[in-house]
């Protein structure tokens, strides 16, 4: 498993823009937010331990090797944009076409 070393911090810029801050240890999160616990439930077993805080959403996993944190209002804008989002039509060939794609061949 890939060691999660890069904290990220989502929030929401003064003009409604996303803002993205990384930081390479929690240092700096320790200092800007009051530690409220730690993850002890996360199905990600990296996510485990990691520190959680008072005013963020989060940890969440980004990717193999950071952890994401949200402000609240960036939290609920993206899980409505994910709830709402349309998934894409799978379409399935009939045995009648692999047969005829297979004879082509």
């Amino acid at each position: 498993m890939a060691k999660k070393d890069t904290f990220r911090v989502v929030a929401r810029g003064r003009d409604g823009s996303l803002l993205i801050h990384d930081y390479p240890t929690s240092d700096p999160l320790l200092k800007m937010h009051v530690q409220i616990g730690t993850d002890d439930c996360s199905t990600d077993l990296e996510l485990r331990g990691m520190p959680v805080f008072r005013g963020l959403i989060g940890p969440m996993p980004e990717g193999k090797t950071i952890v994401r944190y949200e402000t609240p209002d960036v939290f609920e804008a993206m899980t409505k944009e994910w709830a709402s989002a349309k998934p894409r039509r799978r379409t399935r060939r009939s045995a009648k076409e692999i047969a005829a794609a297979a004879a082509a061949s």
